[in-house]
């Protein structure tokens, strides 16, 4: 007889572990990821690995990865976001539920987002966030998308020389990561690891992935804001560590350090104060949390729901 799923009642999100406070990601490749009880587990040739699914910030699937049904079910009761990962990079494949009941985020992101001024100003704040010995209100968009090259340029630079890892230029071919040296292979890795993260913290808050402030058009503009945040300090040294030691698994060995750094870091917990303070300023982020339902009223009055105003005047 098959074991089956438990027959545990759905969390609340009062019940689910925090996103601050979750493992940053899990990479699994050439096994079969499945549900037994309220646990994942992942089987191959050498046995069966049981995950605290609830503790997941992302999943990343690798090739020859097959999901059940029910652990999909139980990555999405628990928030979870599961990332595809293809041989040549990251795809986002699918996310659960937000970990907030609260839209008062993602509202908060279309209104700065809807206004140009307001646009410019959280982009501003995102730049300051990387520059922060930079007066970031002298320039334009453009201005500071090259100061922002020339940041990247300087951090290739520095870390090939404090590595002592032969660096030739950012050389990438889309759709070809064998052809790429081993740096950029590292520095690919890194990347897509970070989208990853970011777009497990994006969906975890309830925002949109789609409204960003330094990118549009995109629909993961907002991961894309988010993950340039620390890919720099963060991504591009632990790309070339991986690089010095060899060509062998390099994307293997990334992801390993990446996770590692990110965990004893407490990236996740930046990440979500990060969010909270671009979208909703210092005094914002504190605001408690509320899992409730309203209806707008004339003027913008927020009425409370589950009340039958036939005949009721609301002034």
């Amino acid at each position: 007889m098959t074991a089956t799923a438990g027959r545990r009642g759905v969390s609340t999100p009062w019940e689910l572990t925090r996103v601050d406070e979750r493992i940053s990601f899990v990479y699994l490749e050439k096994c079969l990821v499945h549900r037994e009880d309220n646990a994942i587990t992942a089987q191959d040739g050498e046995g069966v690995r049981h995950l605290p699914s609830a503790t997941i910030g992302a999943l990343l699937l690798g090739p020859g990865t097959r999901v059940t049904d029910g652990a999909m079910k139980l990555l999405g009761e628990c928030g979870a976001t599961v990332v595809w990962v293809g041989e040549y990079g990251v795809r986002f494949y699918a996310a659960g539920r937000a970990l907030t009941r609260s839209s008062r985020l993602v509202e908060a992101q279309a209104t700065e987002w809807a206004n140009p001024q307001k646009r410019l100003a959280v982009a501003r704040a995102m730049y300051r966030k990387r520059f922060p010995d930079l007066d970031v209100e002298r320039y334009g968009r453009r201005q500071l998308l090259g100061h922002e090259g020339k940041r990247v340029q300087a951090a290739y630079r520095a870390e090939a020389e404090r590595t002592g890892v032969p660096w030739h230029g950012r050389r990438y071919v889309p759709g070809d990561h064998d052809r790429s040296d081993t740096p950029n292979k590292a520095i690919t890795s890194a990347a897509q690891c970070f989208y990853g993260v970011a777009h497990a913290v994006t969906a975890a808050l309830g925002c949109s992935p789609a409204l960003g402030f330094v990118h549009s058009g995109h629909e993961r503009g907002f991961v894309m804001d988010i993950a340039d945040l620390y890919k720099v300090g963060i991504g591009i040294p632990v790309a070339f560590e991986a690089a010095a030691q060899g060509d062998e698994d390099v994307d293997g060995v990334t992801r390993r350090l990446l996770r590692d750094h990110i965990n004893r870091k407490g990236l996740l917990k930046r990440c979500v104060e990060d969010v909270k303070e671009l979208l909703l300023g210092d005094a914002g982020a504190a605001v408690e949390e509320k899992d409730e339902v309203g209806l707008v009223g004339d003027r913008g009055l927020l009425l409370e729901a589950g009340h039958n105003y036939e005949y009721e005047v609301v002034w």
